[in-house]
C-alpha cells in the first residue's frame, strides 16, 4: 500500500468511528433492567454520562406471578433518601405503586408491574450531579432492602 492509499484508509475508518460513536451515545441514555419472581435486579449497577440531560428506562419484569403477589417498581433518589421513601411508600399503598405522592425526594419511578409485563419512563437529570451518590430500588412492601442498586452519572 502507498501512503496515499494507507491515509485514505485511515480517514476512512476514522469517519466509520464517528458514526458508531454518535449512534452508541444515543443508546447510552437509554437504559434497561429486568426484574424477577426472586425479588432481584439483573444488575446492582447503572450509570448514564453527563451529557445524557434525558433517560429512558425500561423496566421489565421477568417471573410469572402477578402484581399483586410480586409486583416490582424502579425508585430513584439519592442514597441518603432510600429508605424514608420506602417507608413512606408502604403507607402510600399500591394503588400509588408505593410511593407517596408529590414526594420530592423520589427523582424518576415507574409504575408497579407484574409477571410478563413491562414499563418504560423518561426522566431529566437536571439537577443531578457526578458527586452525589444515587439509589434505584424496588418500593413494593419488603423488597426495597435487597432489590437495589447504585445509579450515577459518569463523567
Amino acid at each position: 500500500m502507498n501512503k496515499l492509499t494507507k491515509r485514505l484508509a485511515g480517514i476512512t475508518l476514522l469517519g466509520a468511528g464517528a458514526v458508531i460513536s454518535s449512534t452508541a451515545s444515543a443508546d447510552e441514555c437509554s437504559l434497561t433492567i429486568t426484574a424477577n419472581d426472586a425479588m432481584q435486579f439483573d444488575t446492582k449497577e447503572l450509570s448514564v454520562p453527563a451529557s445524557c440531560k434525558t433517560v429512558e428506562l425500561t423496566l421489565t419484569h421477568s417471573g410469572t406471578l402477578p402484581v399483586t403477589a410480586m409486583g416490582h417498581n424502579w425508585v430513584l433518589s439519592k442514597s441518603a433518601d432510600m429508605q424514608g421513601i420506602a417507608t413512606d411508600g408502604m403507607a402510600a399503598g399500591a394503588d400509588a405503586a408505593y410511593v407517596k405522592a408529590g414526594d420530592e425526594r423520589v427523582i424518576a419511578h415507574t409504575p408497579l408491574v407484574g409477571g410478563g409485563e413491562s414499563v418504560s419512563i423518561s426522566f431529566s437529570t437536571e439537577g443531578m450531579t457526578q458527586e452525589e451518590s444515587y439509589n434505584f430500588f424496588c418500593s413494593f412492601p419488603g423488597h426495597w432492602a435487597v432489590m437495589q442498586g447504585s445509579f450515577s452519572i459518569k463523567g
